[in-house]
């Protein structure tokens, strides 16, 4: 069984940068594809960025591409996403989440184990 453990996040304001990271334990997830969602309230759980085990496939949502880095340490069994010039419309609950299976896919169902959820509130 995965264990998923998200730290980061927090109060920032717009323009400002946040680096979310995300531990694994209870199994090695190497050869998984991992991503970042997130979700607002009254809103549905959205793809953010996603990651294949070696790193070489990084799709982004189109409202964070070019502002947010996903990045993975195999060796630290981790997985992280930089996110530069926020706005308030990256205001979100953002979850970590690992699949084990292949290809690298950008929907909530494909994943099977996540993290415990971590706020981050943009203001003007």
């Amino acid at each position: 069984q995965v264990q998923l453990l998200q730290s980061g996040g927090g109060s920032v304001q717009t323009g400002d940068s946040l680096k979310l990271s995300c531990s694994a334990s209870g199994h090695t997830v190497n050869t998984y594809a991992l991503a970042w969602f997130r979700q607002a309230p009254g809103s549905e759980r959205e793809f953010v960025a996603g990651i294949n085990w070696s790193g070489s496939i990084t799709p982004y949502a189109d409202s964070v591409k070019g502002r947010f880095t996903i990045s993975r340490d195999n060796a630290k069994n981790s997985v992280y996403l930089q996110m530069n010039s926020l706005e308030p419309e990256d205001t979100a609950v953002y979850f970590c989440a690992a699949s084990i299976g292949t290809p690298l896919r950008t929907v909530a169902v494909a994943f099977h184990y996540w993290g415990q959820g971590t706020q981050v509130t943009v203001s003007s």
